[in-house]
């Protein structure tokens, strides 16, 4: 009886949440071009849930992404034109996975190698939608690994450049984060912490785990993210060493520029006079 009772509940929470889905997608009225397949229904209800399914809430936070998208045009970016950034391996998408296929990006602050703030943040963009590309049928998130080896205060992450990190990530990307583990933070990195936390949203802010080798509980943390067989040892795993080849990235980065072209194909838009349909040679954003 019980039983039959929380199947009919989990059915109801599910059919409202198509309803939510529907509701969102009629309110934001006729979409067209690169903006219509970006709004698929796994991405409304990203918005919905980040903004705890509230339709006009979520309405407001996917305008504004749809505004930035059209205006910073992430999924025009190639890998030569940020490769430069990731001269150093400052960020780049790891050659391992977490325990439920999602792609892993590695964060190292302490590589950092430019001042521009705008190519930072290009060649962040660039490698989160990278990120999303590669992630698995059903999968929608991804885990960020930021290691704080060899961070310090002279050459920390300015708070502007983690403001603008934090802002692009949970206003443009809602519910794609599944955790930030912040490996091996110095003693001096709370101070920068106390500043940049207030920048994060609860939901954000629930993500983001610290990381301390040798303590068991983080050990523990770790486990339950990421198998040891295919850890790197710099994180308490038991694979081969931590290398970033820049050579052998960039062409890896190359070649998935191909594949998200080939795959995304040309821009379809509304039929125009005669009901000719036009093209323009442009990709849209990866969305599994």
């Amino acid at each position: 009886m019980f039983r039959r009772k929380n199947h009919s509940n989990s059915e109801q929470g599910v059919e409202d949440q198509q309803h939510k889905v529907k509701e969102l997608r009629a309110s934001l009225g006729q979409l067209s071009g690169r903006s219509a397949q970006f709004c698929t229904d796994a991405c409304l209800k990203r918005y919905l849930e980040a903004r705890n399914w509230n339709v006009d809430k979520a309405k407001k936070m996917l305008e504004e992404t749809l505004k930035w998208r059209l205006s910073f045009k992430p999924e025009e970016i190639r890998w030569s034109e940020v490769a430069k950034e990731g001269e150093t391996g400052k960020v780049f998408k790891a050659n391992f996975r977490d325990r439920h296929g999602r792609t892993v990006l590695i964060l190292r602050p302490g590589m950092q190698n430019t001042a521009a703030l705008d190519n930072q943040m290009k060649h962040l963009v660039y490698l989160i939608e990278n990120a999303i590309f590669n992630l698995p049928e059903g999968q929608e998130q991804m885990a960020w690994l930021i290691d704080y080896t060899g961070w310090s205060i002279t050459n920390n992450v300015p708070v502007k450049s983690a403001r603008e990190t934090i802002n692009i990530l949970q206003n443009h990307y809602p519910e794609r984060l599944t955790a930030a583990l912040l490996y091996n933070p110095p003693r001096l990195f709370e101070t920068f912490w106390r500043i940049v936390k207030y920048f994060m949203d609860p939901k954000t802010f629930q993500k983001v785990k610290f990381v301390y080798p040798k303590n068991k509980d983080s050990a523990e943390l770790m486990k339950s993210y990421f198998d040891v067989d295919n850890l790197p040892t710099e994180f308490g795993g038991t694979a081969t060493t931590l290398n970033y080849d820049h050579e052998e990235f960039s062409r890896l980065m190359a070649q998935d520029d191909v594949k998200a072209a080939k795959f995304w194909g040309k821009d379809k838009h509304p039929p125009g006079p005669g009901g000719i349909v036009s093209y323009s040679a442009v990709e849209v954003a990866p969305e599994p």
